[in-house]
């Protein structure tokens, strides 16, 4: 299945993964809600970011 996929495209993935679990632990373990939404918004801005530059790359 990851065969398709570039090292550097599975380990942006597995950092997204990661920080989504980060906001999940500030918001439901530390009650800080915040800093939970602030670190919420990295995964999809380093998402965009991959399709940006895969789009980029296709050209």
């Amino acid at each position: 299945m990851f065969e398709k996929f570039k090292k550097s495209e599975i380990l942006i993935l597995v950092l997204v993964v990661a920080l989504i679990f980060t906001s999940e632990y500030f918001y439901i373990v530390l009650k800080d809600p915040q800093r939970a939404i602030f670190i919420g918004l990295w995964p999809p801005t380093i998402l965009g970011f991959l399709i940006f530059l895969n789009l980029k790359l296709k050209k």
